[in-house]
């Protein structure tokens, strides 16, 4: 049991965060981007090919993979979603699916179809038995525990303690009075929106070993990704970190205590809350 908890845990902060830069669009800049999942594949992929064919080490590869979706996010920011920031929901999702299709096409194209194997360094490939076996913990999923814990702590610091947290919230409850206070709002949602395909490209990076990584990625965990901003609410770190927990422990019980069900316990779940609390379970009012 206590097994599972932790197995559970370590599944939830990787979707938290895998899924946090989704809450952020859709939460703060009203931006529906069915997309995020291209980014995770890309900094995942990205892992692969560094530590096979360049011999990389995988802790370095980790801010590499960061960067370079950040940049790629920023990149197709300033080029293509602003364009989409005014436009009806209907015509976001059909723009943002249709690019998470052109990447999964383009990744089969030039990697191929089959699932990606990382090897992962000796000193992450062991496991720890406590209490005569009654917890197992094996020592990657302690190491994604610890990484994200930090993550989200820095997350949370950022948009609580800084400037650009504060600049931020005051772009997201009044876009314009916050122009008209000389706070660059486009340029402020830029970064949010880099920084939160980062984010995705690092925990693409982390879960390329746990979840499986192939072409189908984006569109494989795109409910997911869903679920945890629906029930976690958005224009919040705390709503998704605990929908992420629920969903991951959730899923690991579901799978291990009723394997024939499928997903139906998390789907059970998701519906159980959001019946509860339509708006998710933590709300900030504001946006954009």
């Amino acid at each position: 049991m206590l097994t599972i908890l932790f197995d559970g845990v370590a599944y939830g902060m990787l979707l938290f965060i895998l899924a946090v830069g989704l809450s952020v669009t859709m939460g703060l800049m009203n931006f529906i981007n069915l997309a995020h999942g291209a980014f995770a594949m890309a900094g995942g992929y990205l892992t692969v090919v560094l530590m096979q064919r360049w011999d990389l080490p995988f802790l370095l590869c980790l801010p590499i993979a960061f960067v370079s979706t950040a940049l790629l996010g920023a990149v197709l920011e300033r080029t293509l979603y602003r364009h989409m920031y005014k436009k009806p929901h209907l015509d976001q999702v059909l723009f943002s699916i249709g690019l998470a299709f052109m990447s999964v096409a383009s990744v089969d194209y030039l990697m191929g179809s089959q699932q990606q194997i990382m090897q992962l360094p000796d000193w992450l490939r062991g496991r720890t038995e406590l209490w005569d076996g009654a917890l197992g913990m094996g020592h990657y999923r302690l190491f994604i525990i610890a990484v994200c814990a930090a993550l989200t702590v820095g997350l949370q610091y950022v948009l609580a303690k800084t400037r650009f947290g504060s600049r931020l919230r005051a772009s997201v409850d009044d876009a314009r009075v916050a122009a008209g206070l000389g706070i660059r709002v486009n340029l402020i949602f830029a970064a949010t929106f880099a920084v939160g395909s980062g984010l995705a490209g690092l925990g693409g990076a982390l879960g390329a070993e746990v979840l499986g990584l192939d072409p189908t990625f984006p569109l494989k965990f795109m409910v997911y990704f869903l679920i945890v901003v629906a029930v976690g609410g958005t224009s919040s770190i705390t709503g998704p970190l605990w929908a992420a927990l629920l969903l991951g422990i959730a899923d690991v019980a579901g799978k291990y205590y009723m394997p024939k069900l499928g997903s139906f316990v998390v789907y059970s779940l998701m519906i159980a809350i959001l019946i509860w609390r339509p708006q998710g379970l933590f709300v900030r009012k504001g946006g954009r």
